[in-house]
């Protein structure tokens, strides 16, 4: 159903088609997106990505792009200023990832269901939407058409209050959003026996990601895996083999 919260922001939109505007990936051209940016998200391609170490809990995670450059200016964009044309080729680049995580040949024991990270509300609010859910739906639709039955379900939800992230450390992270997401009483039974993926618009500690698959793994419906449209950069512990790679 759709709510205040996920409603397409109209006076947004309308601005968007009456004034000229930069692309948001790289500031160029007279376009939300440009030719250039919009192919560099479609060709993509997925790989393993998420914190090392990995937090307890946290499913294998997949995503499209590192977050960087033109990917990241693309994410800020629709999160944080409302750029809800992006919505269509992010979420592609999500379902991407996606059909990644879910491996090849597909599950076949009824669609596959995308189970986003839920924002606060208060963010929500402030926002006018809800970014991860606009993906999530938008990722749906694309795997649709790429013929992969799915279609997104937000059963997560926010059962305690969190800190500001600002500042903290993956541990710090952690422990601040350990226990804060549950699944919403009665909707257990749509998850069960189907496919399950995370979706994120990104992962950086792996903290949030971590927490959602716990409450899905203690209602008994376990993801399978996560995808996100971006990730930052892997970082491994020093020492042979050590440095940093690109997830």
């Amino acid at each position: 159903m759709t709510t205040s919260a996920t409603r397409p922001n109209r006076a947004q939109c309308l601005f968007d088609l009456l004034l000229p505007t930069r692309c948001a990936g790289c500031g160029e051209g007279r376009a939300q997106l440009c030719a250039r940016c919009r192919a560099a998200l479609a060709t993509a391609a997925p790989g393993a990505a998420g914190p090392l170490p990995r937090p307890a809990g946290l499913p294998p995670v997949y995503a499209a792009a590192p977050y960087a450059g033109p990917v990241r200016r693309l994410l800020i964009a629709h999160k944080e200023r409302g750029a809800l044309g992006l919505a269509g080729p992010l979420g592609s680049a999500l379902a991407a990832a996606v059909r990644t995580a879910v491996g090849s040949p597909p599950p076949r024991s009824g669609p596959v269901l995308l189970v986003p990270v839920p924002s606060a509300r208060a963010a929500v609010r402030a926002r006018g939407h809800d970014p991860t859910l606009r993906l999530a739906r938008a990722a749906a639709r694309e795997l649709r058409r790429g013929g992969l039955p799915a279609r997104a379900l937000p059963v997560l939800r926010q059962v305690r209050p969190v800190h500001d992230q600002a500042g903290l450390g993956a541990a710090e992270r952690r422990r601040n959003l350990h226990g804060a997401l549950g699944v919403a009483p009665g909707r257990t039974g749509r998850l069960a026996g189907r496919p399950v993926v995370l979706v994120d618009d990104l992962v950086t500690t792996g903290a949030s990601l971590a927490d959602a698959a716990r409450a899905l793994h203690e209602a008994g419906c376990p993801a399978r895996a996560a995808a996100t449209v971006a990730a930052t950069v892997r970082r491994r512990p020093h020492g042979p083999g050590g440095g940093a790679q690109p997830g």
